[in-house]
């Protein structure tokens, strides 16, 4: 039996959109900022939150998962998102799922969890800028504001009628990370390319 082997780089889903990100930015003048952070490891986890599994996945990951609704827990290396009462999404650096799977399983023990990767669903886009704010908000109904969605915030939300995760990034200029299903990646890619003329 032959065995079947990668030969082509992976290509990512806004692989074809990366010249148009980055002339917006530029042609912005720093008021915003676009890219692809793609292939991103992301690991859903589902477990009782009350339980023994969550605080030794929380040691396994260096940092307990958050508890409260629309928070990320960021380490070195990974971010852990709320996704619900009993989910989180783990999302870690390129390459590292399975590691992130297996440390999650081993710790969980014989605790109940669902643990899957979930990596090839979506890719990441950074939105940042002095003007981020105001660019996601011409397509998003939450209320964005630093006071309200801050650093260490996430949400499942809509922008531009698309679902996706729009995670607060750590630090003033690091801006928003928006996770979008890849089947939909171009269309919100070019969404945002469109509101961001504005700004250029």
């Amino acid at each position: 039996m032959a065995e079947t082997v990668l030969t082509a780089q992976p290509r990512s889903p806004l692989a074809h959109a990366a010249g148009r990100l980055a002339a917006a930015t530029r042609s912005s003048g720093g008021a915003v900022r676009l890219a692809e952070v793609p292939f991103l490891a992301q690991v859903d986890v589902r477990l009782d939150a009350k339980g023994a599994a969550a605080d030794a996945v929380g040691v396994a990951l260096g940092s307990q998962l958050p508890l409260e609704p629309g928070t990320a827990v960021r380490t070195e290396g990974q971010t852990a998102l709320w996704l619900g009462p009993d989910e989180w999404l783990v999302v870690g650096r390129p390459g590292t799922q399975r590691d992130l799977e297996g440390r999650i399983r081993s710790a969980a023990g014989e605790e109940p969890v669902c643990v899957t990767d979930v990596s090839a669903q979506r890719t990441t886009v950074l939105v940042a800028g002095p003007r981020a704010r105001d660019l996601l908000s011409h397509g998003c109904s939450l209320d964005l504001h630093p006071r309200t969605f801050g650093p260490g915030r996430c949400a499942q939300t809509t922008l531009a009628r698309t679902q996706v995760i729009l995670v607060a990034r750590d630090g003033v200029r690091a801006g928003f990370w928006v996770l979008v299903r890849s089947s939909f990646a171009g269309y919100l890619a070019d969404w945002l390319l469109d509101a961001a003329a504005e700004y250029i």
